[in-house]
């Protein structure tokens, strides 16, 4: 299937020009028609799903996988929904955040705007179409997403509905486009459009990420996988820590923010594992540790050293004992991604020293990772988890979708 990309840029430039002019109310208007028409063509959408899921179950898709592609009556109630709280949030393009008079009268102040064009590339999850649309567009964006080859049928129909809705709106329907084709070479060369998007922003695996990372020559927000550790320090509350724990590794297995790595304090390691280990196995989950954790759980398989830098996405859990809170966040900071690692302590003094030296986008005290999410943080809704340093880093709610411009009132000053 042939794709005309530069066609495609020029178009989200034209659109990302109106949008920067658009008001709140107007923006609002567009998503309110949007989640209106998704629920009205609910039957179209799960038609096209269905196409979808019967080519994933041909292809031998996992069930887990199966699940995350499917539509169903709740799901895009759900989306619907979800655009409906992006409506409700404040529209933070114009604000002004700061205005100072300079000694020579002139007033130099700092004011939110929209980046413009959005280019996403994100794994086979219809929904996401649905969100990154509602997101960008209330942050005065246009965006161009291309979804994985799994959920096509999906992803169009989604776009062509939002599409429909936004021109009956009269409001610029290219503010959404999708790239259609399924190619490698197309996705390469979405990834040099430097000369009309912005910024790219990658939603998926590992793999999906580093190869945007490398190939990219459009700035890129890198949206991250989670080899996310629990430190249970010596003077951990064990109950609290199992609970955390089993929390944090076993409520979804599939996400960004669960817990896959486990790093325990020696002195609490003997009482501390046969008691996690009774609570896991209501979940069935796999303990892989170091030659301590062997002598104390005699069913635990040895961990290898790719063990400590995975991401297993599964009911694996990778555990390494340490004789000190120093050796705990070397070996965090040397095997993390960068997303979410959480201390269980009742020491003021570790608990601090961990917030202030772990290296990661969110950084916990006695609370599962599980909450490092968009809606849990307050920010209604999120474009991803940001685990680089540069613009946004953590959720990115509306306010990742902005940036700044000097705005400066003068009366005939020259230099």
């Amino acid at each position: 299937m042939s794709c005309d990309l530069t066609a495609m840029g020029e178009r989200a430039r034209a659109a990302a020009a109106v949008m920067n002019v658009l008001r709140a109310p107007e923006k609002n208007r567009g998503l309110e028609a949007v989640a209106d028409a998704l629920l009205k063509r609910e039957a179209f959408l799960m038609e096209e799903n269905a196409k979808d899921m019967e080519a994933g179950r041909k292809n031998g898709m996992k069930q887990g996988l199966l699940d995350r592609l499917m539509l169903t009556h709740e799901r895009i109630a759900s989306m619907a929904e979800g655009i409906r709280q992006i409506v409700a949030l404040e529209d933070p393009v114009g604000e002004v955040l700061s205005m100072k008079e300079r000694p020579n009268g002139l007033l130099i102040g700092q004011k939110r705007v929209p980046l413009g064009v959005i280019g996403i590339i994100y794994e086979s999850r219809p929904n996401v179409t649905a969100d990154a649309f509602a997101l960008c567009f209330k942050a005065g964006n246009a965006v161009i997403l291309k979804g994985g080859s799994d959920a096509l049928a999906s992803n169009m129909a989604i776009t062509r509905v939002i599409r429909e809705a936004l021109k009956g709106a009269g409001l610029p329907e290219d503010s959404i486009q999708l790239v259609e084709s399924t190619d490698r070479e197309t996705t390469a060369r979405l990834m040099k459009m430097n000369g009309y998007i912005d910024v790219l922003i990658p939603r998926g695996g590992a793999g999906l990420i580093r190869a945007v990372v490398n190939n990219s020559t459009i700035p890129v927000i890198e949206t991250g996988t989670g080899n996310c550790h629990i430190y249970v320090d010596e003077t951990a509350d064990l109950t609290m820590a199992a609970d955390i724990i089993y929390n944090a590794k076993t409520q979804r297995i599939g996400v960004c923010n669960a817990c896959e790595s486990l790093v325990v304090h020696e002195a609490v390691a003997e009482q501390f594992l046969p008691l996690l280990h009774e609570r896991l196995k209501e979940k069935q989950v796999e303990m892989r540790g170091d030659e301590r954790v062997l002598q104390i759980l005699k069913d635990a398989v040895k961990a290898t050293e790719e063990d400590w830098g995975t991401e297993y996405l599964d009911y694996i859990l990778s555990v390494k004992t340490v004789s000190s809170i120093e050796e705990a966040i070397a070996h965090i900071n040397r095997y993390n991604t960068k997303h979410s690692e959480a201390i269980v302590t009742k020491d003021y003094a570790n608990a601090q020293k961990f917030l202030n030296e772990i290296d990661a986008a969110a950084v916990y005290v006695n609370a599962s990772t599980r909450f490092t999410d968009g809606f849990e943080f307050g920010f209604g809704a999120e474009i991803g988890i940001s685990t680089q340093k540069l613009h946004a880093r953590g959720p990115m709610g509306l306010l990742a979708l902005t940036t700044t411009k000097y705005i400066i009132y003068g009366n005939g000053q020259v230099r």
